[in-house]
């Protein structure tokens, strides 16, 4: 079984990364947080991978933490969750909120997550809550504010349909290049538009 890859970044995509070692490209899918943590194509890139083995196919799920891969693991030992499902999940929410989340029994955050209806959001949390131990959820989970206008421009790229995580870095690149752009909803947006483009 494949449990690492470590090799030059041939592509990435919020949900795949190609990483070439010793030759030989890696097909792996992965999660909107990892595509977030991965380093420009060309560059080293280092992977936790999760290998699942079906009659017809050998699919990668790639990780750049070792806490996003069991988590992952977790949620693919209840009923209706496969990995792609899982994988799903973790691109709508960053682990710390979905553990914080499953301990809190807090079925409204769970059913915001595409894919997740209420029954699966009750599954989770019954089969998961007290499974979460060595998931060190850190206190500093709570949601990053960037201002009136930042957290304005959040909310609008979010409802336009892109991941949070996605979302956050565009607004937090944007502040860098512009930390005037703070106090300015359409400049900021704007800019956080162009770095996801």
């Amino acid at each position: 079984m494949i449990a690492f890859l470590r090799g030059r970044l041939l592509s990435k995509s919020p949900n795949q990364a190609i990483v070439e070692c010793a030759g030989v490209g890696y097909d792996a899918t992965i999660s909107v947080a990892t595509f977030a943590a991965l380093p420009p194509e060309g560059a080293e890139a280092r992977l936790h991978i999760y290998t699942h083995v079906r009659e017809d196919q050998i699919a990668l799920f790639g990780f750049a933490e070792p806490q996003e891969e069991r988590l992952f693991e977790k949620l693919l030992t209840i009923s209706g969750i496969g990995p792609k499902l899982a994988i799903t999940v973790l691109s709508g929410i960053d682990a710390d909120r979905l553990v914080a989340a499953i301990r809190a029994a807090d079925h409204a955050t769970l059913t915001r997550i595409p894919g997740i209806g209420k029954k699966t959001a009750e599954r989770v949390v019954l089969e998961l809550k007290d499974k979460l131990d060595d998931m060190a959820a850190s206190p500093a989970a709570a949601p990053t504010h960037y201002g009136p206008a930042g957290d304005d421009a959040l909310s609008a790229l979010v409802n336009l349909g892109y991941a949070r995580p996605i979302a956050q870095r565009a607004i937090e690149t944007a502040l860098a290049k512009d930390p005037a752009a703070a106090h300015d909803f359409e400049v900021l947006f704007r800019a956080a538009m162009a770095t996801i483009r």
